[in-house]
């Protein structure tokens, strides 16, 4: 039982690991990266879709986006969508068959401000982890009438470790990002 608990408790916290360091790459650098446009909304037809799920995206150079549509009829509303979603900065032009995006440079203090982002993104992280981590020690509480103390004593003390490793985790994430940012 105890063993049940800290699997389904290390599941989800890899999964929270898994999102933030998504979380992180919706974030631009200085560079042009596919994975900053994959979520961006799009109005398809009267639904919010991802661009992703609308388009292709490459990469030629490593500040220009390439963004190939499935459908033609949606270009307008992708180049719209684009233009407004917010952190990005971006100016797409639109040819009629495909968009181009050049991401401008970064500023020094624009790279602080997307630093504080990032942060605060990878704090809401650890705190899910903390969430996950406090349901399942109540499971291990609950179990106290049908398991020894000391068997929920040692399995709390794995909880806390595996706590620990996926706070690490999202940690190193927020070091990289952190990097890459700053990196002029």
């Amino acid at each position: 039982m105890i063993a049940d608990v800290l699997q389904e408790a290390g599941d989800r916290m890899t999964k929270a690991v898994e999102v933030a360091k998504d979380d992180f790459n919706t974030v631009r650098t200085g560079r042009a990266n596919p994975a900053l446009f994959q979520r961006i909304p799009v109005d398809y037809y009267g639904t919010p879709t991802p661009l992703g799920q609308l388009a292709s995206l490459q990469q030629p150079e490593a500040r220009m986006l390439v963004i190939t549509p499935y459908d033609k009829g949606a270009l307008k509303e992708m180049e719209k969508a684009i233009a407004t979603a917010p952190n990005l900065g971006a100016t797409p032009s639109n040819d009629g068959s495909i968009i181009r995006v050049v991401m401008p440079e970064l500023t020094q203090d624009r790279r602080k401000e997307f630093v504080k982002i990032v942060r605060d993104k990878g704090e809401n992280a650890k705190v899910s982890v903390r969430n996950i981590r406090r349901r399942a020690k109540d499971d291990l509480d609950a179990l106290t009438g049908e398991v020894s103390d000391d068997e929920i004593s040692r399995g709390e003390k794995e909880l806390e470790a595996l706590t620990k490793r996926h706070v690490d985790q999202i940690d190193e994430a927020l070091k990289r990002k952190e990097a890459e940012l700053l990196e002029v």
